[in-house]
């Protein structure tokens, strides 16, 4: 058992003269009727005189953040979600019991105050209580004088602290889920349908990622965690679900930095009779309503840069982005040994399973990513790299873009390939990646290949990283400010992955 503190000693002897009092330390239910938003937004222009003419009644709940006063009246101020209040205790107004249970209480307890609104004689909109309703006795104390916690690791362990000290963490998190309500709502409204599809699979594909690996007992087969929702969702266009779109966790046994996470959200859509050009349209659309729903502009400031989202994305293909930037023309055709060549020149590191396409990628990673700073498809992907997307008219390329914002990616969409005896080959050639070593190619999913076989309808395709979405519009540089609960290395190992 651990040793408390003398700060948690005292604190517990508080929770027990509570209960000698005939009070619970921890509470019971209480019927709120306004909180700090609403008082601010619906009082905060009336003044001193207006409000004691029109005697305001409010109960209001929240933590004890600060604390004042002495003799037979003080100030606090309770936080709730939307911000604090202050508010007046005094002896007269809610008695000597009420008052003595005020006296004693700490920073961090929960209280609840039935009240008037009412103006202090220094101006601050406050609530002065009538009713003093202790309701949860907080037996730890709130770190650092309440302006966060000092280490930055013990912030994303200790999530729920970080959300009562932390004002930026609670504007996130409240933010989030208004984001993602956004895009809902925008795909709603032009025909899309929300749909579920399973996590645990048996079968790698959609992405080209390591997975988390798992046993069914019952079954007793070996499973995974899904790295991608593609697929399951493509067998909804065969089935005649011609629009749809999931939300959701995805989970790759990967590296962790500011930019990934191996537990994080997207989002994946298909649309029956569209392309890529359809993908670029909802694409567009989806940042600029996102970013105006949220922060009533269409321009942001992101990593030191003004991006104005009202205006078209700007769209280059791969390979001119490459020869801008390196004078090579991937335009031509290359041979590998041509390609292997170029890429020594260029300090690149190459792989056993390596092709032409892949080595345009790795150029394309080390010298053109980086500098995309506008909103920017990037189109015209390697057939080599891009195992679930059409060919486009050149057949080394296919029809595929990945959005770029200030040098991260943050779309992916293709023009859905939908021959069967095509995406068979692609399937088998990822099997022979795999015998290169490429652990992150793709399995034959013969469910798929024989969902295919029955005629999927030609169809666009697009996934979106939401929690990359959400740190740009939070302007938040690591991704673990995002994420309410964030995978953490083991406490005891004290190792700090920051890049």
């Amino acid at each position: 058992m651990r040793e408390y503190t003398e700060q948690e000693l005292v604190r517990r002897e508080k929770a027990e003269k509570l209960r000698l009092k005939n009070v619970d330390p921890f509470g019971s239910t209480l019927d709120i009727t306004s909180d700090s938003k609403t008082i601010k937004d619906l009082y905060g222009n009336l003044s001193m005189e207006e409000l004691e003419s029109k005697e305001i009644d409010v109960v209001v709940a929240g933590r004890i953040m600060t604390k004042r006063g002495k003799g037979k009246a003080g100030f606090m101020n309770i936080q709730d979600k939307f911000g604090q209040i202050q508010i007046y205790v005094k002896l007269d107004n809610v008695g000597e019991s009420a008052y003595e249970i005020f006296d004693d209480s700490d920073l961090g307890d929960i209280v609840g105050i039935k009240g008037k609104v009412f103006r202090t004689h220094m101006g601050e909109l406050s609530v002065k209580a009538f009713d003093y309703i202790h309701l949860v006795k907080a037996l730890r104390p709130l770190p650092d004088k309440f302006h966060g916690l000092v280490d930055v690791e013990e912030r994303f362990r200790r999530r729920y602290v970080d959300l009562i000290v932390n004002d930026d963490a609670r504007r996130i998190a409240f933010l989030r889920p208004k984001i993602i309500r956004s895009i809902q709502n925008y795909l709603d409204y032009i025909g899309y349908v929300e749909v579920e599809t399973p996590i645990l699979g048996t079968v790698l594909g959609g992405a080209a990622a390591r997975p988390f690996n798992t046993h069914h007992n019952t079954l007793n087969i070996d499973m995974h965690l899904r790295i991608a929702t593609e697929l399951p969702l493509k067998r909804l266009l065969v089935g005649g679900m011609d629009a749809v779109y999931e939300i959701g966790r995805l989970f790759r046994n990967e590296g962790m930095d500011r930019n990934h996470n191996p537990e994080f959200t997207t989002i994946e859509l298909y649309k029956a009779y569209s392309d890529l050009n359809g993908m670029k349209n909802v694409c567009e659309e989806i940042f600029r309503k996102v970013i105006f729903d949220t922060l009533g502009t269409y321009v942001i400031n992101w990593k030191g840069y003004d991006l104005d989202f009202s205006k078209p994305f700007k769209s280059e293909n791969m390979v001119d982005l490459i020869k801008r930037e390196t004078g090579i023309d991937f335009n031509d055709n290359i041979s590998l040994e041509k390609a292997v060549e170029l890429a020594k020149e260029h300090n690149l590191e190459l792989k056993p399973h390596y092709k032409v396409g892949h080595i345009i990628q790795a150029f394309f990673e080390e010298y053109v990513e980086s500098k995309l700073i506008e909103p920017t498809f990037v189109c015209r992907h390697p057939i080599e790299v891009s195992p679930l997307a059409k060919k486009a008219d050149d057949e080394r390329f296919t029809e595929r873009f990945e959005l770029f914002i200030c040098g991260n990616e943050y779309a992916n969409a293709f023009t859905e390939l939908n021959d069967p005896i095509d995406q068979r080959e692609r399937f088998e050639g990822q099997l022979v990646e795999r015998d290169l070593g490429n652990d992150e190619a793709n399995e034959v999913d013969e469910d798929f290949l024989e969902a295919l076989e029955y005629g999927m309808p030609p169809a666009g395709g697009m996934g979106i990283g939401i929690d990359r979405l959400v740190m740009m519009v939070t302007g938040s540089e690591n991704i673990r400010e995002v994420i309410l609960f964030p995978l953490m290395k083991n406490k005891k190992e004290g190792e700090n992955y920051e890049k």
